[in-house]
């Protein structure tokens, strides 16, 4: 079932609310707005708004023995790969960065915030269909400049259909499967990129993979790995 409502805060945080008030969620509900006045990314950053571009929310119920939720991140960014790769004339364009970002030309084109109420995950999904913002740190890119732009709401029914198949694999065959086509859809191996942690630290080296729990193996100038388990990611030119 897709919701879509014309205005709202925060679709992540509407979900959030309903299920701390007791609400039961199924999924394949999501929540689509076509503008969010309090819309987050990760780290506690805004998320633009442009009017034609995708935000919507949705929930996933993690059971007991359930393959680790780290995964999940990589669930949600297969998806919505699959779903941008059916619009573009140049499909090698497209690529996926850790952790759970799709590049188009090298450009961020979505964003991906996970929340967690007890045994669920409120996955909320950005993704710059008409327009994109202006980054200080980072370039940016809507489908527009590629290709003609889907409306929020077809896109938003392209995009439940490929998180559904996508979790029915990770359910099925576990973490191992889905890392390897996480894989084979990123940036190769020996890729320069730059780390921030959420206090700042920064560390430069090349992308060596990812570890069983979907962790970002860095690197390093001296030949040492280190093991990123969160934090920003950009490619280092």
């Amino acid at each position: 079932m897709i919701e879509c409502v014309s205005e709202t805060g925060s679709t992540n945080a509407d979900l959030l609310a309903r299920l701390e008030a007791g609400e039961q969620i199924s999924e394949g509900t999501w929540l689509v707005a076509e503008r969010q006045n309090a819309g987050r990314g990760r780290q506690g950053r805004a998320w633009f708004d442009g009017y034609g571009n995708f935000m919507g929310s949705t929930v996933v119920h993690l059971a007991k023995g359930e393959t680790a939720p780290q995964s999940l991140a990589l669930v949600a960014s297969l998806a919505l790969y699959d779903a941008v790769l059916s619009l573009l004339p140049e499909p090698q364009s497209l690529q996926l960065k850790w952790p759970n970002d799709v590049l188009l030309k090298g450009a961020k084109l979505s964003g991906i915030l996970m929340e967690r109420v007890r045994d669920t995950i409120v996955l909320g999904i950005g993704v710059n269909l008409a327009q994109a913002p202006e980054l200080p740190d980072r370039a940016t890119i809507a489908i527009a400049a590629a290709a003609p732009p889907p409306t929020p709401q077809a896109f938003a029914k392209t995009l439940a259909h490929h998180l559904t198949e996508e979790l029915q694999r990770w359910r099925s065959y576990g973490a191992e499967p889905i890392t390897r086509r996480w894989l084979a859809a990123a940036h190769p191996e020996g890729t320069p990129l730059k780390v921030h942690d959420g206090d700042g630290f920064g560390l430069s080296g090349t992308f060596a993979g990812l570890t069983e729990d979907a962790s970002l193996r860095l690197r390093l100038a001296d030949g040492t790995t280190r093991v990123i388990h969160a934090g920003d990611v950009m490619l280092s030119e």
